[in-house]
């Protein structure tokens, strides 16, 4: 059966190859990305140990957590939302580019992780309305395959989303707060690990992930970090 599945892989590789998703040019081993666009991709190195907000240097805490603290034990962005990487973003969130999303599970899967595994990743969950109109949740398809990569138990119904909420590219931090505020619960009768992951796919002002956060930890969960694939710079 191995040696069947091996020379299938080897057969579309003939008959479709890899083509960078980005530039046109030749796809890397498995990917729809080529060597030279994927290195361009930013990674996160320099940021709030906290939030994971980029910064020009590293520390413990940035302002924004000084002056607020998240609700989360803790944060894990690998890359930050700036080009090229929002681009590969975009097109896998809306415009329904499942190849670009599998770029970004890939290259994500290839981040150094933190060294505390969680017991189960739950990914913020979309509105029923929502989930009808864009096909798929986005932040459940780049956690599958980090959790088969991992093996990390993933389910995404212990979080729901109540109510529908309005686009939040333009709102402020203090109005993302509002407008996600009750928006989710936890499935009830659901018992509840310890240790659990909050994924998403970007990290703006972190209102969405926090309220997420709340309201498993009111559901009585012990730990509860956040992993987003990128983390965007604030402006």
């Amino acid at each position: 059966m191995e040696a069947l599945i091996r020379g299938w892989q080897q057969l579309q590789r003939m008959l479709l190859p890899w083509r960078c998703l980005l530039c046109g040019a030749a796809g890397g081993e498995g990917m729809d990305l080529c060597a030279g666009c994927a290195a361009e991709l930013p990674r996160n190195h320099r940021c709030c140990a906290r939030c994971a907000l980029p910064l020009p240097l590293p520390a413990a805490l940035c302002g924004e957590c000084l002056r607020r603290t998240p609700p989360w034990d803790a944060a894990w962005a690998p890359f930050r939302y700036l080009w090229p990487l929002d681009r590969l973003e975009s097109r896998f969130k809306f415009s329904a580019d499942l190849a670009a999303g599998r770029c970004l599970s890939t290259m994500w899967q290839g981040q150094p992780r933190p060294l505390a595994q969680p017991q189960l990743i739950v990914p913020v969950p979309l509105h029923r309305k929502r989930l009808r109109q864009r096909g798929y949740n986005q932040a459940l398809e780049l956690a599958k395959p980090l959790a088969r990569a991992w093996n990390i138990p993933l389910r995404h119904d212990v979080l729901q989303r109540q109510r529908a909420t309005d686009a939040q590219t333009e709102l402020d931090a203090r109005a993302r707060r509002r407008t996600v505020r009750n928006a989710f619960a936890v499935r009830q009768g659901l018992p509840l690990p310890a240790h659990i992951v909050v994924l998403d796919d970007v990290m703006t002002t972190g209102a969405t992930l926090a309220e997420c956060v709340r309201v498993l930890k009111r559901a009585g969960a012990g730990r509860v970090d956040v992993w987003v694939l990128a983390r965007a710079p604030r402006h």
